[in-house]
């Protein structure tokens, strides 16, 4: 059997309410730098078919969302650089995972020999599909079947995934390399707290992913704004990390974890005082990457 995403059997119950497009580019007038933003986790196009299966309120599956990343980051096409912002909740469709990270004991039918059930993702109940949201309380009220899963991968990861490696690869074509600032944003217990905390923590998967010339640019343009950055730990990057990560072949991927409490309510999951400040200092850290990457990447 071809399990390929492009191939996926597409069912018509819960997934054919969600939009056609999965996900939104904002493209530049013209492409000025080798970089490709992206925001995969604040989607927040939660469906009514979703809802009715889930247990839990839309403000608590909010929990899972990397709130207002696209937002933080939509200066970036001003600056000639192109931004793809993922429209479905992570609660959904999680694209930061392989497609087929799957938690058995969330199915009603048993699942294909090809699914991964044994990743420490599918372990914490956060795979492809999640069985909890991030605080931890379980999503639904009932067992999917399989054709839900297969149904959210070709409509929601097939078709992100799809346009990401797209964007890349024109980049790639277009300027000798690339670089992916995947962008995320971190919860109390792992972000700035009271000063305590990284206000940042870059991943690349402890090297692999993204030269390390790279890195230190963007941790330099970041710790130049004032922000506290920490590499690796406690996030060293996922599925689009280890994946598009392929430094000798000039494709870096960098993960971006921003502390929440700089930016954001978490509790009423509205922006704060803090949103416009960070919004302008990310800005100015990614026109400084931008300015300088060349001399960091063998083009």
């Amino acid at each position: 059997m071809d399990v390929s995403p492009s191939n996926l059997p597409v069912d018509v119950s819960e997934g054919a309410s969600f939009p056609q497009e999965a996900y939104t580019i904002t493209r530049p007038l013209r492409q000025m730098a080798p970089i490709v933003v992206a925001s995969p986790h604040s989607g927040t196009d939660y469906t009514p078919a979703f809802l009715a299966l889930s247990r839990l309120d839309a403000q608590t599956l909010r929990k899972s969302e990397d709130s207002f990343v696209d937002e933080l980051c939509a200066t970036a096409p001003a600056m000639g650089i192109p931004l793809i912002a993922a429209r479905f909740p992570r609660a959904y469709c999680d694209v930061n995972r392989e497609a087929w990270e799957l938690d058995p004991a969330m199915f009603e039918d048993a699942l294909p020999g090809y699914v991964n059930i044994a990743s420490p993702r599918v372990a914490a109940g956060l795979g492809t599909i999640a069985r909890v949201v991030a605080s931890g309380e379980p999503i639904y009220r009932r067992k999917l079947c399989f054709a839900e899963a297969t149904s959210r991968i070709a409509r929601c990861w097939q078709p992100y995934h799809a346009a990401l490696s797209g964007l890349m690869a024109e980049t790639r074509v277009a300027f000798g390399a690339c670089l992916l600032l995947d962008v995320h944003s971190m919860p109390t217990p792992f972000g700035a707290t009271h000063g305590h905390g990284p206000d940042v923590v870059l991943g690349d998967a402890h090297g692999a992913a993204c030269a390390r010339p790279v890195v230190q640019l963007v941790e330099q343009s970041l710790r130049a704004e004032g922000l506290v950055v920490r590499r690796n730990d406690p996030y060293a990057g996922g599925y689009v990390t280890r994946h598009y990560g392929r430094p000798r072949e000039r494709m870096h991927v960098l993960q971006i974890e921003i502390a929440k409490p700089l930016y954001m309510d978490e509790r009423a999951i509205t922006r704060s005082a803090g949103f416009a400040t960070l919004r302008a200092s990310l800005g100015r850290a990614i026109r400084v990457v931008a300015e300088n990457l060349a001399n960091q990447i063998v083009l």
